[in-house]
């Protein structure tokens, strides 16, 4: 579609035209649903914010005075919206994995079965503490905090691309720990 045909729609739904915006509507969604889900990762959330993208947009279409600036105002709105989702959803609650341990599809573990994953998580625990102070940081913050990239790339202050890196050359030396804590 033509930017020409474009503010022609955005015009028409201004008037009150439900054709026209359906058209618009059908014309952006999958932009729209591509901002959103990059930021959410998630396909039911950016779903639901998609469609509230274009509620936000039918209800203040006639606030747009410049028609031809109506995809990059659209994208603003899909920015800023699912930024706010972001911000106000529940954090998922970390838990350790011994919480967990007592139930495995709905049957019971026997005691065996529940001592090892103890004795598991323990040594696990042990190699991580050996581990020096910023590979330690980096998996507990990963694994143990639920942290994403980007959050430990403000929090320790240095790029994605760092950060995949410590936690690849953390995982690396962690495994080396484990290996050397191997009874022989």
């Amino acid at each position: 579609m033509t930017d020409i045909e474009i503010i022609q729609l955005v015009r028409e739904a201004q008037a009150g035209s439900r054709v026209a915006f359906g058209q618009l509507v059908e014309t952006f969604y999958g932009v729209v649903f591509a901002i959103v889900l990059r930021r959410l990762r998630n396909q039911a959330e950016a779903a639901e914010v998609t469609q509230e993208v274009f509620l936000r947009v039918l209800r203040k279409l006639n606030q747009l005075r410049e028609p031809e600036r109506f995809a990059g105002w659209l994208k603003r709105i899909a920015i800023r919206l699912s930024i706010n989702r972001a911000v106000r959803r529940p954090r998922e609650a970390v838990h350790a994995p011994e919480t967990f341990g007592g139930v495995v599809e709905g049957k019971r573990q026997s005691a065996y079965t529940q001592a090892v994953q103890v004795e598991e998580a323990e040594r696990l625990r042990e190699g991580i503490q050996q581990l020096k102070p910023l590979d330690r940081e980096t998996l507990e913050a990963f694994y143990f905090d639920g942290q994403s990239l980007q959050q430990m790339s403000d929090r320790f202050a240095s790029p994605v691309g760092t950060i995949k890196r410590r936690l690849h050359t953390a995982r690396g030396r962690l495994k080396a720990v484990l290996g050397e804590m191997q009874p022989v």
